[in-house]
């Protein structure tokens, strides 16, 4: 019933899963979560909230998100549409890559997720028209303990693939590393 793959990233937690989908004349069919599966990620690992997000044009930028401790929130997320540059930065406070960020691309078509664990930001620009997302989440949204980092923060410095087109206010008004912005302590 196909077979999930999970490959390390450099930031510890952050894992890139490959699917391996069973196809035959009809289509395909593709298991994404199994949680004896995902053991070795981390154990338990429960989904309490499922979200599906659309973006309607190539270079929009989303986040970067997170959810602070008691309510921190981990993620796994595949592109269902279109393609994404999808973006997660450390910032788990006395963390051996605190600031540092690593990308994977996600699409409809190259069988790849993406788990996030707490104390990450995550998020990710729109390759194309017309991208959505489906995410699982293992807190439900919690106000009062949402957070963000600007996406285009010079101390993090994530190299968008296209010049960010739309971004929402929120997220351009988001604080910077040396303006305010903390960290999570895990």
């Amino acid at each position: 019933m196909g077979r999930l793959t999970f490959l390390a990233t450099p930031l510890d937690g952050l894992v890139e899963i490959a699917t391996d989908p069973q196809v035959d004349e009809r289509g395909s069919f593709v298991r994404l979560f199994c949680e004896g599966e995902f053991d070795g990620i981390r154990a338990p690992l429960h989904f309490t909230q499922a979200n599906l997000s659309r973006t309607s044009h190539r270079g929009t930028v989303r986040g970067m998100h997170f959810q602070r401790p008691p309510h921190g929130e981990a993620k796994l997320i595949r592109c269902i549409r279109g393609k994404v540059f999808d973006v997660a930065v450390d910032i788990r406070i006395g963390s051996p890559t605190y600031l540092q960020w690593h990308a994977v691309e996600l699409s409809d078509d190259n069988e790849r997720m993406v788990f996030i664990p707490e104390g990450f930001a995550h998020g990710f620009q729109a390759l194309t028209d017309e991208a959505h997302l489906l995410y699982m989440h293992t807190a439900s949204w919690t106000a009062g303990y949402e957070g963000q980092l600007r996406f285009n923060d010079p101390v993090v410095g994530v190299e968008w693939p296209l010049p960010p087109v739309l971004v929402s206010s929120r997220d351009q008004a988001a604080p910077s590393v040396g303006d305010g912005f903390e960290g999570v302590t895990p």
